[in-house]
């Protein structure tokens, strides 16, 4: 088991990490191993465990979009603040590269017990770099949700205005160091809202959300215009010798601006078409070590590499925003 001092260099260390992820874009391939992070509302608090916004959202994942994931891994319980939660992700000693998708809604309890949306800030911060450890930087892995508003709820209807407030600063903050930090962030907030209009939102213990809110918030992020899916991939997440093996010759693959050539492996042949079949770069030799894709339309291409021992064929990913 890793240290907790040697855990917070790794934190130091990824807050050094900037430029070389993607920005606000998540990338969503099968198989899906999710790890969700947060409180009550995230554990599902007064309803079924497959009404759990995470159990739904990989319901959904492979009904709607034919991708196959593994039950989520949720690590959230009721009552916690964004401390409690770095704390238990650190005793949880979860081993990085092994989850590919993580999920965070925390903050309600920051507000709730009379923290500052001001000390939230770096709390958030800090819980932000330690997830991204676990998908060794990856920021197209890392989604967060908005706090939900508990003032439209009966709990805390007679107190609606003031929590509504409070719940604003704190998901400004969020939205702030998500889009500092490149990280998409989705509003789920309105959802909330319908609390008191549509009772049938609001779980049976009159706080939290029901099975049916839920829904409402995985429809929510299934139809966000940053996400990408990417059905039955030429590389299996889970082999790591095939990833290994595509990228020494392309990478970073999801790209932006460039794509990295090696130089190393020998001379080889490289062509790249995009969705149509349009050949869009040919190399009969082994290209420069970068290839400038700027002009590039955003979407899915296809390559060929072609050695004296060997044609190696997969699919690269350009995404809109961003810079790598």
């Amino acid at each position: 088991m890793k240290s907790l001092s040697a855990k917070k260099n790794l934190l130091l260390l990824l807050v050094c990490i900037s430029v070389t992820s993607f920005g606000q874009s998540v990338v969503i391939e099968e198989r899906v191993k999710m790890l969700a992070l947060g409180d009550s509302y995230t554990i599902g608090q007064g309803v079924a465990e497959s009404e759990r916004w995470p159990v739904q959202f990989i319901k959904e994942l492979n009904e709607q979009k034919n991708i196959v994931g593994d039950g989520p891994r949720i690590i959230a319980t009721t009552g916690w603040r964004t401390d409690q939660l770095k704390s238990a992700l650190l005793q949880a000693n979860i081993e990085p590269g092994s989850v590919n998708l993580i999920s965070l809604l925390i903050g309600v309890n920051n507000q709730y017990q009379g923290r500052t949306a001001q000390s939230y800030k770096p709390e958030l911060e800090e819980l932000l770099s330690l997830a991204l450890t676990l998908v060794n930087g990856d920021k197209t892995k890392l989604f967060v949700l908005s706090i939900p508003d508990y003032g439209y709820t009966p709990f805390g209807q007679s107190n609606q205005t003031s929590i509504s407030l409070g719940i604003d600063a704190f998901n400004a903050v969020k939205k702030e160091v998500c889009e500092e930090n490149g990280i998409l962030f989705i509003d789920i907030t309105d959802i909330s809202r319908l609390g008191l209009a549509q009772p049938d939102l609001v779980a049976g213990d009159r706080l939290h959300p029901s099975g049916k809110m839920y829904a409402l918030w995985v429809e929510r992020v299934l139809k966000n215009e940053n996400i990408t899916y990417i059905q039955n991939p030429v590389l299996d997440v889970n082999d790591k010798t095939k990833k290994e093996e595509a990228f020494r010759y392309l990478s970073p693959n999801p790209f932006q601006h460039y794509l990295n050539v090696n130089e190393d492996v020998g001379p080889f042949q490289l062509t790249i078409v995009d969705a149509n079949g349009k050949k869009i770069f040919y190399d009969e030799n082994t290209p420069a070590s970068s290839i400038d894709t700027r002009t590039w339309a955003t979407g899915m291409y296809f390559y060929q590499i072609q050695t004296s021992n060997e044609t190696l064929s997969g699919r690269l990913l350009k995404f809109r925003n961003g810079i790598n």
